[in-house]
């Protein structure tokens, strides 16, 4: 007889089936994927070496854990998918608000109903997704919310106060054999987090004084931001100290492993509604984004404190992507690839993800994000060229000449206005069919050439080498 098909306690006792802790249940399931070889989290891209053995380790330690990190670090993700380390199944005693045990059961009803019905006591069995729940830590959070409370509706059904039968449950029972998360514990107020202390080191809950005392069998997570982000609350130093593993995260070590976020999270599948046109992103694009990202993080107009979330890197390549594909839309032109002159719009989705120091005024919002992501294309510019090179172009400049160019100007007319710069045109296609190799149509080639057109341009500009001079309406004009 399969377990699966266990239906009473007595036919679960003659299959031999042994009920283990939740942390012993996680523990097993992570020593059997160590050695398959197979990731904790397949789709957390830049912990493997830093943040994944922490965890490892706190799980094999059996801990209750913090993933402490600024924001947008992945940390609520992970925790969802610790329910990977649970079984598919597991039993309870049918009926059961707290996943009772059918062989040490805690509450009132199923320790009745197993000593009324014996090996006759229903069996329920249930997957991981009724044992992970999670509470984002809000001011009006009560005790009775995580706990449990007296039911007065119970008691008006007939029950005596003094039954445990009367009690309404909390969130944390109710996830007993399983795992609980509590997402930005600082904001939890401290008295509630004092009520927190028997849970995680005596493992047991009260509720309202009465004489019951669940042993409860759960696993708690929590996440925070780092305690000195002065516009929150704390983590009361005896709730830390009962927290066996305080995992630290961190943003992407490298530009390539932030752009791979971006790529994994972002939209830019944009064929899926029938009514985007084919797309290629040049490799500069993808790396001004992220280091603008990178450079608002050791930005000292940026509250390092509160961070700059790689929501940030994937919200401004989607606007970037988003404002090519209008042009392409526009112009009715079969592919959209993105230019320099984009990154303009990149303004809208850097808004409010950027929190600025104390002695910056609001209004210096889009000025800064404009100045990082000039800088930005100045080190990805300087990374790929040297400006030296392209002194040809600069002297025809010199000469009193000037090229206007803009986000919304089709890709034909860009190239028929960089053709009157010598050399211009020609370096521009060498450098498109060299990090878009793959596009073959001469309509997408010559939108690839634009892109490179204006990246060259625009790091000419940031290298002191060419003014610029932009309008209302998005109008660049490059002269000397």
């Amino acid at each position: 007889m399969g377990l699966e098909r266990a239906g009473t306690l007595g036919e679960l006792r003659a299959s031999g089936y042994r009920v283990v802790p939740v942390k012993e249940e996680m523990r097993r399931n992570l020593v059997r994927k160590l050695k398959a070889g197979e990731p904790l989290f397949p789709d957390i891209l830049g912990y493997e070496d830093t943040v994944v053995p922490q965890i490892q380790n706190a799980i094999l330690s059996k801990h209750d854990m913090l993933f402490l990190g600024l924001r947008g670090q992945a940390k609520t993700r992970m925790l969802r998918q610790l329910v990977h380390l649970l079984d598919d199944s597991i039993p309870i005693v049918a009926g059961s608000e707290v996943n009772d045990d059918p062989f040490h059961p805690i509450s009132r009803f199923a320790i009745d109903l197993v000593a009324e019905k014996g090996d006759a006591t229903p069996i329920e069995w249930i997957g991981p997704d009724r044992r992970y729940h999670e509470k984002l830590a809000t001011p009006d959070v009560t005790i009775a919310d995580l706990v449990g409370e007296v039911d007065m509706i119970k008691h008006a059904e007939g029950r005596y106060l003094s039954s445990e039968l009367t009690m309404h449950f909390g969130l944390i029972p109710r996830t007993n054999r399983g795992i609980f998360c509590i997402n930005e514990l600082p904001d939890l107020a401290p008295k509630i987090q004092v009520g927190l202390f028997n849970v995680l080191e005596e493992r047991d809950i009260q509720i309202r004084g009465y004489p019951i005392r669940l042993e409860l069998d759960v696993c708690m997570v929590f996440s925070a931001n780092p305690e000195d982000y002065t516009n929150r609350g704390r983590i009361v130093t005896p709730l830390k100290d009962r927290i066996g593993s305080v995992v630290r995260t961190h943003y992407p070590l490298t530009r390539e492993i932030g752009i791979a976020v971006s790529d994994q999270n972002a939209w830019l599948d944009r064929g899926g509604d029938g009514m985007a046109k084919s797309m290629a992103i040049p490799t500069y694009i993808k790396e001004v984004v992220e280091e603008a990202s990178r450079l608002a993080r050791t930005s000292p107009h940026v509250n390092q404190q509160s961070g700059v979330s790689v929501r940030m890197s994937i919200a401004n390549l989607e606007n970037v992507v988003s404002n090519a594909e209008r042009r392409a839309l526009v112009h009715d032109e079969p592919c959209v690839v993105p230019r320099v002159s984009d990154l303009a719009h990149a303004a809208a989705s850097s808004r409010g993800k950027l929190e600025l120091t104390m002695n910056e005024d609001e209004g210096h919002e889009d000025k800064l994000i404009h100045r990082i992501l000039d800088e930005a294309v100045k080190n990805i510019f300087g990374a790929h060229f040297d400006a030296r090179e392209f002194r040809p172009i600069v002297e025809h400049f010199e000469s009193g000449q000037s090229v206007e160019l803009g986000d919304m100007v089709p890709s034909r007319a860009v190239l028929d206005r960089i053709a009157k710069v010598p050399g211009l045109k020609k370096r521009a296609e060498e450098i498109a069919s060299k990090l878009l190799p793959d596009l073959k149509d001469r309509e997408a080639r010559d939108a690839a050439a634009a892109s490179a057109a204006e990246f060259v341009l625009e790091g000419l500009h940031v290298h002191n080498k060419l003014n610029r001079a932009v309008k209302t309406g998005g109008s660049t004009t490059y002269r000397r």
